[in-house]
């Protein structure tokens, strides 16, 4: 099976037959007992995956250029049991020297082993004991976000190129005001908004308002009269907020992703690194910098669960710096020559 999520038409009763059975009754627990979203659960899939292709290899049931034709169903409870700490050692191993893993990715999957053995012993006594239960996350580096400057996201909007101008500036604006995930912004129905509102469907199916600036409200009249006069608008996406003028169904974060690239590009930004998430990152940067905002109310905005989560956007820039050092008492006291008086010279 194909390794695709598709974020606007998910399907809750996937049964994935490159996993073992254990693995898909997990993933269907996450999903409705959890409430965890598909995209959380399908990355979930990804992840318990990966490592079960590596214990049938590593145990020798089956080589790398066969495993698609595994069959799965003899992975039972027997088998599992016997996964044990060393297992987990050798593929976090494995991902980081063969694959080139960076340790994010190798503590996501270690989460998500986690929370499946946790599953198979205290919900379904399948095990009894927690292989990953003394296993620490692999030491991060602290990273700061990326994003775009003040003048760099007005290059951005001022270079727009597109054969739908109005839809493709009102996508760039909505991310640089908002703060919006792409996830959040491909969902997005016309029936969200109302007047300076729009309603976002967030991770975990969680819901939030976000405030439509001024900037954000014009460029929203002004795609919605464009949208008005197109011919064929899908009568199953009539919703959609953001559609294909080719096609009239709703955008696809791919290509939400392809046109934010082609604007890039047309700004002279393309190859640093941007991307519609680093469009995220740069509201999130410019408000806290500019615009006064606390951390609290930019977790908010953004809708993380967690003010930790937040803190990455809080940094602050060499100006600031300046700013701030320079307001010390002592920042303005200029060479002192010696006062004569007899010191002994220790």
């Amino acid at each position: 099976m194909a390794a695709y999520f598709d974020p606007i038409h998910p399907k809750l009763d996937v049964m994935h037959d490159d996993v073992c059975q254990s693995v898909n009754d997990y993933l269907h627990y996450l999903a409705v007992i959890k409430g965890r979203s598909l995209q959380t659960v399908f990355n979930y899939y990804i992840d318990l995956r990966d490592f079960y292709q590596y214990i049938v290899v590593r145990r020798g049931l089956c080589s790398e250029d066969k495993i698609k034709d595994f069959n799965w169903h003899i992975i039972d409870t027997a088998f599992i049991r016997q996964i044990n700490s060393g297992d987990i050692f050798e593929f976090l191993y494995m991902m980081q020297r063969q694959k080139n893993t960076k340790a994010t990715t190798r503590n996501r999957k270690l989460s998500a082993l986690r929370g499946y053995f946790k599953y198979l012993l205290n919900v379904v006594n399948q095990i009894t004991v927690d292989p990953t239960a003394n296993i620490d996350n692999a030491k991060t580096e602290k990273v700061l976000p990326k994003y775009l400057t003040a003048d760099q996201s007005l290059a951005l909007l001022k270079n727009v190129q597109s054969d739908f101008y109005e839809r493709d500036f009102c996508i760039l604006t909505l991310f640089l005001n908002c703060g919006m995930r792409l996830a959040e912004l491909v969902r997005i129905n016309i029936s969200d908004i109302a007047d300076d509102l729009i309603r976002l469907h967030g991770k975990g199916n969680k819901e939030r308002m976000a405030y439509l600036t001024p900037a954000c409200q014009d460029a929203l009249l002004h795609y919605l009269r464009a949208r008005a006069a197109l011919p064929n608008i899908s009568p199953t996406d009539r919703d959609a907020l953001f559609i294909s003028k080719k096609t009239g169904k709703r955008l696809s974060p791919r290509r939400v992703e392809q046109i934010v690239e082609r604007c890039l590009q047309s700004a002279g930004l393309s190859g640093k690194g941007y991307s519609p998430h680093k469009l995220r990152h740069t509201a999130a940067t410019l408000m806290y910098q500019t615009g006064e905002v606390d951390v609290l109310a930019l977790k908010e905005l953004l809708g993380h669960a967690n003010v930790s989560t937040t803190q990455i956007y809080t940094h602050i820039n060499e100006m600031q710096l300046r700013q701030a050092t320079s307001k010390s008492p002592l920042s303005g006291v200029s060479y002192m020559p010696q006062q004569s008086a007899e010191i002994e010279d220790n």
